[in-house]
């Protein structure tokens, strides 16, 4: 009875307070960065004891180990509720009486994508805190505009349905991170790296250019409501998938430049 009691109570905490509506933003938020510290730990604790190659590497290189973890975990939880909400959600049905899509948004869309601004806040720390270390200018060109996208959708509920479309894109993350872990583990030459560099084009491809045309078709279709949100909204949504589609665009050259590499090693 008594863990039946703590449960009810957990359950109206959970309810009441941090999903309700006023609270949302601020909780997810807050939620994502403990969740990346969170990770961080638990990515140092568990690769001390099970990844020989950890203890061998730099100051740095542990830290930028450890950072990948977070990403990775982000990557996966946020390309996977993003899949949820545009294509198996009824949230952006068409075919839903509730609206025009372009303004539509729920408690659960606007915590994950405050999760997700809470994920980019900690990883913008960290890379400024050890800048160019953790990264140049062109990732923090793509966390800024990413930041700013997700956070104006979060907060205004307007082009949710864009943002979740774009950040469909992170599921690339995972195979980018497992492509340093096994660089950095001297696993360069394996038949594991050559699969990933395979896996990496075609993923890239996919959900990083495919897509993204798509997405711009998209947007033509639904013009009509693209423009009847608000002036920064609007550039948001044209300007924001533009900048992101050119830089995919220049990584896909190298990603191939990289894949020709490797392949021509093994001939």
């Amino acid at each position: 009875m008594a863990i039946k009691s703590y449960q009810n109570q957990a359950e109206l905490l959970v309810r009441d307070y941090l999903l309700a509506d006023p609270f949302v933003p601020y909780t997810s938020i807050l939620g994502g960065i403990l969740a990346c510290k969170m990770v961080y730990d638990l990515s140092q604790l568990i690769s001390s004891f099970y990844f020989r190659s950890y203890a061998a590497l730099t100051k740095i290189q542990r830290i930028e180990w450890n950072n990948r973890g977070i990403s990775t975990l982000h990557a996966i939880f946020i390309s996977t509720m993003s899949l949820y909400f545009v294509i198996f959600s009824d949230l952006f049905s068409e075919h839903r009486l509730a609206g025009l899509v372009i303004f539509r948004s729920s408690p659960l869309s606007t915590f994950v994508m405050g999760v997700s601004i809470g994920y980019f806040l900690a990883d913008l720390g960290m890379i400024f805190w050890l800048y160019p270390s953790l990264g140049g200018i062109e990732y923090v060109m793509h966390h800024l505009i990413s930041l700013l996208a997700v956070a104006y959708s979060m907060s205004s509920g307007e082009g949710q349905y864009y943002t979740f479309m774009v950040l469909i894109s992170e599921a690339t993350t995972p195979g980018i991170n497992l492509r340093w872990y096994l660089d950095t583990a001297g696993m360069k030459r394996s038949n594991a790296y050559l699969i990933n560099g395979i896996a990496i084009f075609f993923s890239w491809l996919v959900v990083r250019v495919l897509l993204f045309v798509y997405i711009f078709y998209d947007i033509y279709l639904h013009s009509y409501q693209v423009n009847l949100m608000q002036p920064f909204a609007r550039l948001l949504a044209y300007a924001v998938p533009s900048v992101l589609a050119v830089m995919n665009l220049l990584w896909f050259g190298k990603i191939v430049k990289g894949l020709k590499k490797t392949l021509a090693k093994r001939q």
